[in-house]
């Protein structure tokens, strides 16, 4: 059974999350060499993983602040192959949290699959996959993520109250265990699936 989720403004949160995922995909390199790298998301390599962040994190987000669902040609679109492609998500991502700036954009519910969902959970996950999937191309490319308390919080409370409908339509994998007093952060990850200590393979 899932549990209650906080249904509440986290427009600080996404903001947060927003602009280090932007700064995390900024700083990739234009060369395509590298996007058959392994991720810690081990069933997609670096493209796979950059072209469902950019869409899902950017683009559907706006559309969600808006009770929309994303145009149906995004979802095919490899936004890798685009020159200036990590100025774009900037940009695209900006947008997204600005659409969510409205205090009305948070209120009711949103279709999601058929189904009316609070549009305060609905920016919780999107959060969530900001976090998590900044964390993915960052661990995944070799840089520094940085996730505030705030932020970490938000996203954990999310996984924890989604993980077991995640688990089930494999959007997570298994729980890795983590030493008690983990950071929450980590504790975000594990949940998620994720191990903290993950790194590209040599």
């Amino acid at each position: 059974m899932e549990k209650r989720m906080e249904k509440k403004n986290l427009h600080a949160e996404m903001a947060a999350a927003a602009a280090e995922a932007a700064r995390v995909v900024s700083g990739l390199p234009d060369a395509t060499s590298t996007m058959d790298s392994a991720t810690p998301c081990t069933d997609w390599d670096l493209r796979t993983l950059l072209n469902h962040t950019i869409l899902w994190t950017s683009y559907s987000a706006e559309r969600r602040a808006h009770g929309e669902s994303v145009a149906e040609e995004l979802m095919t679109k490899d936004f890798t192959a685009e020159p200036g492609y990590q100025a774009g998500y900037a940009a695209q991502i900006g947008r997204a949290v600005q659409a969510w700036s409205d205090p009305k954009a948070w209120e009711g519910d949103i279709g999601v699959m058929g189904d009316a969902t609070p549009a305060a959970d609905v920016a919780a996950m999107l959060i969530m996959e900001m976090v998590l999937h900044g964390w993915d191309v960052a661990r995944a490319t070799g840089q520094e993520y940085t996730c505030e308390v705030a932020v970490a919080e938000a996203a954990l409370q999310t996984v924890q109250a989604q993980a077991e409908l995640f688990r089930k339509y494999q959007g997570f994998k298994d729980i890795v265990p983590v030493p008690a007093g983990a950071p929450v952060f980590d504790r975000a990850l594990s949940l998620s699936g994720r191990d903290p200590q993950w790194q590209p393979p040599r």
